[in-house]
This record gives C-alpha cells, sequence and structure tokens, in this order.
C-alpha cells in the first residue's frame, strides 16, 4: 500500500532537488502534492521530466503500486505512454506482475484522475468556496484555490435546503449462520456533547510533514479532547487496531481526501484505544498521515455505544458474517499488509464534532467489522455543517432527513 511519507512519494529521482522549495510553497504532504495542477507545477518551474514523474507517481499510489514508481520514472516515458503498452512490455520491461498490471491499466475502478485537476492544493490558499472567499484570496495575492468544488465532490450529494438535527449512521446487519447468530444491537442516537467534552487524549504523532522524524521523540502530556475542536471542527476516525487490515484501508481512504478537508477547515484526527509503540510507528504515516491521539480510557469508544464499549468475538463478528467477510475482500484488494497484534474486538466508528461546543453533527459505528464511514457522506456532512446547513448547537427532536446510502440516521439529543 501506498505511503504517506513524502520521502517515498518523491524518491531519488527528479523530484528529490524540488524538495526544499516544495516544503516553502506549502506542498509538504503527499494529499496535497496528489493535487497538483499544471498551473501548480509551472509556478514552481518544473521541467516537463518532473511534471511527468509527478503524474505517474500519483497515479500508481492511488492504486498502490508504489514499488513501480522509480523503473517507470526511469524509462522516460509519460503516463499516457506507459498506459497504451501492453501486458507483455509492461511485465518483461517492468517485473509487473499481472494482478498488478490490472490494477495498473485500469482507469476508471480507481477513480478519475484528471478529478483531482479540480483543484490547486495549496495549504495556505485553500479556500472554503471560490464564491465565498475570492475577495479574500485576491487580497492575500494568491494564485491557488480550490476550483468546482460542488461538480467534484463524489456522490450521492445531498439534496439543498436540508436542515440536520444530527445523524447517527450504521451499515445493515444481516443475521448470522442461517439466522442462529443474531446480530448485537447498536444505539440509535447520536452520543450527547457531555459524552465526549471531556476525554482525555494524548497525541502520538503530529501532523506529517516532509523531513519529520518517524515519530516525536518527546511524549506530549495528556489534553482535553475539546481542545482540538475549540476553533475548528474535527473527524475522529476511531480504529480498531492500527494492524487491522480493516482499519489501514479506511483511514488510508479517509486520509487521501485531506485536502478537500482542509479547503472545509476540517480537522482530521485518528483515535487508538491502546498504544503499541510499533504499531504506531509502522501505521503512520504509511497508512494515515495525520495526528494520532491515544484514548486510554477508551472514552471515544463508550460513547459510540451509548456509554458501553461495542464489541464482538471473533467467530461471531467476522468467520459468521459475510459483511465483514466482504468488508475484509475490499480491503486485502487494495495490497494492504496485516498483522494480528493488540485488541481487536472493540469496534470503532467516526465522529463529526462542530467547532467550540456547538457538538456531535455525525457518528458513523462500525457495525460490523470493516465497516466504512461513506466518505461522500462524511464530505457532504462537513460541507452543510461549514456552510449553515447544520448547526449542531441548535440541534432538536426533530428527524433528520435522509441521506441517499445505505446507512441510517437519527436525531441528535442534547
Amino acid at each position: 500500500m501506498a505511503s504517506f511519507s513524502v520521502e517515498e512519494f518523491i524518491g531519488n529521482g527528479v523530484l528529490k532537488e524540488l524538495l526544499p522549495n516544495l516544503l516553502e510553497q506549502g506542498w509538504d504532504d503527499v494529499p496535497t502534492l496528489k493535487v497538483m495542477n499544471s498551473e501548480d507545477m509551472d509556478s514552481m518551474n518544473m521541467t516537463q521530466k518532473q511534471k511527468d514523474t509527478l503524474v505517474i507517481r500519483t497515479y500508481l499510489h492511488d492504486r498502490g503500486l508504489m514499488q513501480y514508481a522509480d523503473k517507470l520514472e526511469a524509462c522516460g516515458r509519460s503516463l499516457s505512454e506507459l498506459l497504451n503498452l501492453s501486458t507483455t512490455v509492461l511485465s518483461a520491461q517492468f517485473d509487473m506482475k499481472r494482478g498488478h498490471i490490472a490494477r495498473f491499466i485500469d482507469r476508471t475502478r480507481f477513480g478519475d484522475p484528471n478529478r483531482r485537476q479540480a483543484f490547486s492544493a495549496r495549504r495556505t490558499s485553500m479556500s472554503y468556496r471560490e464564491d465565498s472567499i475570492s475577495k479574500d484570496l485576491s487580497s492575500k495575492g494568491s494564485n491557488s484555490m480550490m476550483r468546482s468544488y460542488e461538480q467534484s465532490l463524489p456522490e450521492p450529494k445531498i439534496k439543498e435546503g436540508y436542515v440536520f438535527k444530527g445523524i447517527v449512521a450504521s451499515e445493515p446487519a444481516d443475521p448470522r449462520a442461517c439466522g442462529c447468530v443474531q446480530p448485537p444491537p447498536v444505539i440509535d442516537q447520536v452520543a450527547p456533547y457531555s459524552a465526549i467534552e471531556k476525554i482525555s487524549v494524548q497525541k502520538l504523532t503530529p501532523e506529517y510533514k516532509i523531513g519529520m522524524e518517524p515519530l516525536v521523540k518527546t511524549k506530549t502530556p495528556p489534553m482535553k479532547a475539546s481542545e482540538l475542536w475549540r476553533h475548528k471542527p474535527a473527524v475522529f476516525l476511531c480504529l480498531r487496531r492500527p494492524g487491522c487490515i480493516m482499519c489501514r484501508a479506511e483511514a488510508h481512504k479517509l486520509y487521501s481526501q485531506k485536502p478537500i478537508f482542509d479547503a472545509l477547515g476540517v480537522q482530521l484526527f485518528a483515535v487508538l484505544h491502546e498504544h503499541i509503540e510499533a504499531e504506531v510507528k509502522y501505521f503512520w504515516p504509511r497508512y494515515w498521515g495525520g495526528v494520532v491521539l491515544l484514548d486510554r480510557g477508551r472514552d471515544f469508544f463508550k460513547a459510540l455505544g451509548g456509554g458501553n464499549l461495542l464489541k464482538e468475538k471473533f467467530l461471531t463478528g467476522f468467520l459468521l458474517n459475510p459483511r465483514a467477510i466482504s468488508n475484509y475482500k475490499r480491503a486485502k484488494s487494495m495490497g494492504i499488509q496485516q498483522n494480528f497484534k493488540g485488541e481487536g474486538e472493540i469496534k470503532g466508528g467516526l465522529f463529526i464534532v462542530g467547532s467550540g461546543n456547538s457538538g456531535i453533527a455525525y457518528q458513523f459505528i462500525e457495525r460490523n467489522f470493516g465497516d466504512w464511514a461513506p466518505l461522500a457522506e462524511v464530505i457532504e456532512i462537513c460541507t452543510q455543517m461549514q456552510f449553515g446547513s447544520i448547526d449542531p448547537s441548535g440541534l432538536t427532536d426533530d428527524i433528520a432527513p435522509p441521506l441517499k446510502s445505505c446507512s441510517a440516521k437519527l436525531p441528535f439529543h442534547a
């Protein structure tokens, strides 16, 4: 699986000499580098070879094929030329495995590579929406901004005019073993703000940037989680285990969308309930380049379960659960490695928390092992929250309008 280490992403070829300038101009993490467009490349005075290399590495990173980056860069061809090569040439010249060739030439399964051209991703000039802050951008002299945001959002989109009242969501859970084993129940209400307001967390890693030490050398003291969303809303991804293949896949997918969350002014945090240093070291920044938090009291995880931890045994929760097995196969297809170190029965989920004491706007529960909060849903909730359609501070007991997804939504309760 492709790492979020900038040094690994750019390699030791023609892009390495650009490192100091990239850092100076704010292109200091992999998701941001991947949304560079031709105008941004010209502003960095990139050569055609450097432009071709960045496009190739971005394409390979999306497909988890970075092991071929150095060879493909060295051949001197552009991405379009490489995609037109026969499977025989790809195998013979670049030692590409047959399954990897299928992944390489598939231009649709992993998304449209041209889609990222909707963004100009200099982090210091990321905007909420072009029409809302154009004057501010002009005053800063910025030549880079988020373009066509509405058109670039993945489907499904939420109909305009909805006013959200707090949403709790989870995937369906079917009876298992021919109905002999029933899935465990999940809560049907968003956790009250008081359940997370006083949670104590510890930062295990910072947000990854170019040239960082692999891990924080000095242990940071515990802090109140509420300090993290005091000024900006935040997404908290609560993971069962950093070594779990499905947790790694979900973290990688979510963090890959970092430029969108940056543009919306939303922070990203991964939350662990136990600290195994070697596991954190391998997880960050390979699968997650953002801040990693330790919730030693497991309070975020208890909030997901209405005050109790959501737990399920491996036999009933995975081996006898077709949905969990399907989730595993989905993660496996991404080429992700795994291990079985640590506690793996405590289920996770995701929170979107508004700034200040405004409350929880969205909560997703990992009902089946490996369930992911739908990215389109998470992004749209953040969008609506930031532009006034969701006001967690004024939530009532009204039923939230439905999204176009399989998730179930219920009202927020203060």
